[in-house]
């Protein structure tokens, strides 16, 4: 074998190591990081969107604003980074597609991180653009709980909850049942939710979307309702899937 060939053999070879070492790079970063990133941003997005509605509906009569708000943003995101991360945005959808198969157990806990600390960074955009007077009475978009309803708030959270994670899971993650109109489904959800239950609970679904306004707001009167709600909820659509509405490979039973 000539000089020029070993040289060529050895410029070969170590081309496609580090091609094996980049693409390898690639993969966790595709496959690890960059779904995190997207669950941080996309989270700071929605509770922007949704404090800066809440705060802008201080003194109009009904929830439209909020409602329609939450639903479109809720939407587009998932339409948008659906195909990243999934388009969780909410650590009770995140316990609910890992527990029905939708996602992998190393990314549950980075996903929940993630989306508590971008509720933070949107929490924290809205109280940077508001005038104080107008974030402090609306407590930033936080939630307020009647002390004489709890159990009725936690129910409600229950309710909207399972209904939401439920259209995640079926639209979304259900093999059998998966629709490209998933993403519309799942923001039309959220605003019948609000419209429904904005008037008990305030109809949150998203421990996320309400750690975040807390943190900014300091105002933590009966916050547990609103990770008991919503956990709670996505694990009766667990009990749902894995049961009954499931395709063949999600159910547990009468497979």
């Amino acid at each position: 074998m000539s000089g020029d060939e070993t040289k060529h053999e050895v410029f070969t070879i170590t081309e496609a190591t580090e091609g094996r070492n980049t693409n390898k790079k690639r993969c966790i970063f595709e496959k690890f990081v960059q779904p995190c990133l997207t669950e941080l941003f996309g989270t700071s997005l929605f509770v922007f969107v949704g404090c800066a509605s809440v705060i802008g509906n201080v003194g109009t009569v009904g929830v439209i604003q909020p409602a329609v708000a939450h639903g479109l943003a809720l939407g587009v995101l998932i339409m948008v980074f659906g195909q990243i991360s999934g388009g969780h945005f909410n650590p009770a959808v995140s316990l609910m597609a890992f527990l029905c198969g939708g996602m992998e157990l190393p990314l549950l806990v980075p996903y929940i991180v993630a989306q508590m600390v971008g509720g933070m960074a949107g929490a924290g955009l809205t109280k940077a653009i508001y005038p104080t007077d107008m974030y402090a009475a609306s407590l930033g978009g936080a939630f307020g709980v009647s002390p004489n309803a709890l159990a009725e708030t936690t129910l409600a959270e229950v309710i909207m909850t399972t209904f939401l994670t439920t259209v995640v899971c079926m639209g979304a993650i259900n093999a059998r049942t998966r629709s490209p109109w998933a993403a519309f489904c799942i923001g039309l959800t959220v605003t019948a939710n609000i419209f429904a239950g904005a008037t008990i609970s305030g109809g949150c679904m998203n421990p996320a979307r309400a750690f975040g306004p807390a943190v900014a707001a300091n105002h933590w009167s009966h916050h547990w309702i609103y990770w008991v709600g919503p956990i709670s909820g996505a694990l009766v659509t667990v009990s749902f899937i894995r049961l009954m509405f499931g395709d063949q490979k999600t159910r547990l039973l009468l497979k």
